[in-house]
């Protein structure tokens, strides 16, 4: 990151670096990554009510700020073993196509500013496998982390039959 920061610096003529900052969050040991701007609130999580004939990876709903939101288990919704909620444990309320949504996280407690230009895109092998969940992929210090796009995670949450 400091090498792009740097080259950019160097150069008259490039335009300001776009810079976003970011929430990062740890689902089954990898850390992950939304934009801060997706996320309306982040809090701890003590209780999921579960709800009857929900798909999968709908750990259930929550009351939170008012709103009842269902909540998307993200270690579920990529394919790891589910964990018992703790201290750690983190609910980030995001809003897509007019839906709000919890994404249960392992924990959050991260914010971080990037340039785009240290983001490079998935692989194919990576984009194939992440089911279009992944926009990007940056490394932080020694740490690789997965920068999600939460339009499809959101989206692709399939909803309970009527």
């Amino acid at each position: 990151m400091t090498e792009t920061a740097s080259a950019v610096a160097g150069s008259t003529t490039a335009a300001a670096p776009v810079r976003q900052t970011y929430i990062l969050f740890l689902v089954a040991g990898t850390t992950y990554a939304v934009r801060s701007h997706e996320v309306l609130h982040m809090e701890m999580l003590e209780h999921v009510t579960p709800v009857p004939n929900a798909p999968a990876c709908v750990e259930g709903v929550v009351f939170s700020r008012g709103q009842v939101v269902p909540v998307v288990n993200l270690r579920a919704r990529f394919g790891f073993e589910r964990l018992e909620l703790d201290l750690r444990s983190r609910l980030l309320v995001v809003q897509s196509q007019g839906r709000q949504i919890g994404l249960l996280a392992d924990e959050a407690r991260e914010f971080i500013t990037l340039d785009e230009a240290a983001i490079q895109p998935p692989n194919d092998a990576i984009g194939g496998l992440s089911g279009n969940y992944l926009e990007g992929v940056a490394t932080i210090g020694n740490r690789i982390v997965l920068m999600l796009n939460i339009r499809e995670v959101v989206e692709n949450v399939p909803t309970a039959a009527a």
